[in-house]
């Protein structure tokens, strides 16, 4: 184990230890050419003449050794393998020429950018490099030469930078030595006024058990009298032997008609005797495990822990509203501040965040965003001790088009009997009732359902609208989507029967192509949901064998997108604002929205944001919090 001496921490380098490591040669490089500027006027003197020496001129890394010239003519005969020898600038330190594997003892000629280390021939045929990438060493120092030669021209360009910094610095030296003077001024002026305060409590409460003290030691005292003065010798007791000597009728009443009442209080004294006071002050004991734990406890405020994003009730519609909570044991905040920006991919550089300060509460309304764009919204909390951390980023992409606000439509002749419309006119249920269960008795014979048509107060003439709207997963059959307004008047004139359950079902999305010519777009545009299931067929016959298919999960929210201008409707999941089917309708007209029925359900339309108020609403049996 080897301690680094950069961040003191411990390294294991294995069964060779620090043999393992590769030398720094460029670091001995620079340490020699230091020395030798400190010790320019110090020779080198050759290592193999006879005294006196003469000094060295040249140096030769095989050998290992400084000579004269005349010494390294000698050592190097011409003719043999030590003339091949390179002579070097005389030194006392000698250094392979280049850097050899710690391992195999051959010069380096690879480097592995997976392991970022450097490797010799032999390192790089064996397994554990076999799938690394290794490049030359020539490349890697030619790309960490450039690269290095950038960032110190960088760092010498800015030059004036870094003196405004490091004045910076000093002047923040200079504020934390004030504010940490400051701040144990005040921690010493807080724990003097709580020891003053103490030492009051402390004042008061000894003044209470000496009180109680005094009055309990008058009280025994007066009693202790009392019954001195049954004693036998006592004044009391003597005074009535004398009285009761007396014979004169008259003046023995006057004498004892005093004396009767003390005897009679002294008799009841000893007959029911009980202390005046009790001797015990256990009432005078005080808990203070509640004030320890305080004590104990008593540490520097801290800042509001990470918020939590409720993910629940956190949406994105014409607005976006942002809900969050502090977690369980977080210190509590003043307010938070809310930070977005849109999230661009394709984008080069981030945007800027963008931030609603001083929030109180833990809710917030976000305004003004572009319409289908994915915003990253975070949120942290501030109190007497400065901001927390940051809580973790929340995706939120927007609708695709303008929201359309509007409400359910109850001057229709829609029936009263199966719809209840709620007094917003934002909800609505269905309610079966006796006519489904007549049609239940009569299931296996040819009995038809009714299907229950209810429609928007607003028609769409140009542009592009989105809403959404919340479907209860135990309904039976609903139908959401959009019909031409003529051809829904139609509808409400004449109500559409379905044969149940033996009839042969079309496409799962009733697009009224029965209704139209192949080449014209159907009039309405329905997206199937029933029992907790959204029918997804494309286009496919159905069969009960094998529904699983054709289904998906039904999503919170459902999301309908009209772009009126090119005769298509979309629907989407309205939280991910995943797609789920596109296609064609007749906007010949104006176009309005449409909710189907068959059987119990109920169906809510999404709030706008701007109009929110937080309040519970019922569908179906169901409780959900806006």
């Amino acid at each position: 184990i080897f301690l680094c001496p950069a961040c003191q921490r411990d390294v294991d380098l294995g069964e060779r230890g620090l043999g393992n490591l590769f030398r720094n040669l460029t670091l001995e490089r620079i340490v020699e050419r230091y020395r030798q500027t400190i010790n320019i006027s110090t020779a080198i003197m050759c290592q193999f003449c006879k005294p006196p020496q003469l000094e060295a001129t040249k140096g030769c890394t095989e050998c290992k050794s400084s000579f004269c010239n005349e010494c390294f003519k000698l050592c190097h005969p011409w003719g043999t393998q030590k003339a091949q020898h390179e002579p070097t600038p005389p030194t006392l330190t000698f250094r392979p020429k280049g850097l050899m594997c710690p391992e195999h003892k051959e010069e380096v000629t690879h480097y592995c950018k997976t392991c970022q280390r450097l490797v010799c021939q032999l390192c790089r045929i064996r397994r554990a490099h076999a799938s690394h990438k290794v490049t030359p060493v020539l490349s890697a120092y030619q790309a960490l030469r450039e690269k290095l030669t950038k960032s110190l021209a960088y760092i010498l360009s800015s030059q004036d930078t870094v003196q405004l910094q490091i004045a910076e610095l000093e002047e923040m030296v200079k504020h934390t030595e004030v504010n940490g003077s400051q701040a144990k001024e005040e921690v010493s002026q807080l724990i003097r006024g709580l020891c003053t305060v103490l030492e009051e409590k402390q004042a008061a409460l000894l003044q209470a058990i000496q009180e109680s003290q005094q009055e309990r030691l008058a009280s025994l005292h007066h009693q202790v009298q009392e019954h001195r003065a049954m004693l036998e010798n006592s004044g009391m007791v003597g005074y009535t032997q004398e009285v009761l000597k007396e014979t004169d009728h008259p003046c023995f009443v006057q004498a004892a008609k005093q004396l009767h009442s003390r005897i009679v209080r002294a008799t009841d004294s000893l007959q029911s005797f009980r202390p005046a006071a009790t001797s015990s002050f256990s009432r005078f004991q005080l808990d203070l495990s509640r004030e320890m734990k305080l004590l104990t406890d008593l540490t520097f405020i801290k800042a509001p822990e990470a918020p939590v994003i409720d993910t629940q009730r956190t949406y994105a519609y014409d607005q976006i509203f942002l809900c969050w909570r502090l977690p369980q044991h977080s210190p509590p905040a003043w307010h938070f501040t809310v930070e977005y920006r849109k999230s661009d991919t394709k984008a080069k550089a981030l945007k800027l965040w963008q931030r609603c300060e001083e929030v109180r509460g833990t809710s917030a309304l976000v305004e003004y965003l572009d319409m289908d764009s994915v915003y990253v919204l975070r949120v942290k909390g501030c109190n007497k001790a400065g901001f927390g951390e940051y809580s973790e980023d929340i995706y939120l992409h927007t609708p695709p088009a303008p929201v359309l606000n509007f409400f359910l439509d109850n001057r229709w002749g829609f029936n009263r009997e199966r719809l209840a419309i709620s007094k917003d006119q934002r909800a609505v249920r269905s309610m079966p009732g006796l006519p489904m269960l007549f049609a239940a008795e009569r299931l296996m014979t040819s009995c038809h359902l009714s299907i229950d048509l209810l429609i928007g107060d607003v028609a769409i003439t140009q542009g592009r609208s989105y809403w959404a709207c919340c479907v209860d997963p135990s309904s039976y059959l609903v139908k959401v989507g959009v019909g031409l307004e003529s051809k829904l008047q139609e509808w409400f004139q004449v109500p559409q029967d379905v044969v149940s359950p033996r009839y042969d079902p079309d496409s799962g999305h009733d697009s009224g192509a029965e209704d139209a010519t192949v080449d014209a777009p159907p009039p309405y545009a329905f997206l199937t949901i029933g029992m907790g299931k959204i029918l997804l067929s494309h286009g496919s016959a159905l069969t009960s064998r094998d529904p699983s298919g054709c289904t998906i999960p039904l999503p919170p929210r459902i999301g309908i997108c009209l772009d009126y201008k090119r005769s298509k409707v979309t629907f989407y999941d309205a939280v991910s604002f995943r797609g789920l089917w596109e296609c064609g309708v007749d906007c010949s007209g104006p176009v309005c929205p449409a909710f189907c029925f068959i059987g119990g359900g109920a169906l809510q339309l999404q709030e706008l944001v701007a109009s929110k108020q937080e309040r519970k609403v019922t569908i179906g049996g169901l409780s959900k919090l806006d």
